[in-house]
């Protein structure tokens, strides 16, 4: 079993019920795997640490590719609240994890899906 040390700014959450989260939400737009194409969302492969709007081949919005961001846990964290109020202009439809506790819960996953790509 993997353990994650997010920024202190990060509460702790239930990652069994995060990872349940990750899976119906995320996965259901996203892929981790650095090949076989985008679904509706970018792949999430090597997501931390990544500038927005810059997966090759995925096409994005303007306000992504124009947002500035570099992907970390804070600013994933802030993101998944809302993401058209983060980004305004992106594509996304998620509507956003509302409660903290859930987007907590999701950080392993995209921890796991990040080094899932190192281990590629």
């Amino acid at each position: 079993m993997l353990s994650f040390i997010f920024s202190k700014r990060i509460p702790a959450g239930d990652a069994e019920n995060g990872a349940k989260l990750f899976k119906t939400r995320c996965l259901q737009c996203h892929i981790v795997e650095k090949e076989g194409g985008a679904k509706t969302g970018p792949t999430l492969n090597g997501l931390f640490g990544r500038k927005s709007g810059t997966v090759p081949g995925y096409v994005y919005t303007e306000a992504n590719k124009k947002s500035g961001i570099i992907w970390d846990d804070e600013t994933l964290f802030a993101y998944l609240e809302n993401p058209k109020k983060y980004i305004p202009g992106t594509k996304m439809a998620f509507p956003g994890f509302k409660k903290e506790s859930e987007r907590a819960g999701a950080f392993p996953s995209f921890h796991r899906s990040f080094f899932y790509s190192l281990m590629k």
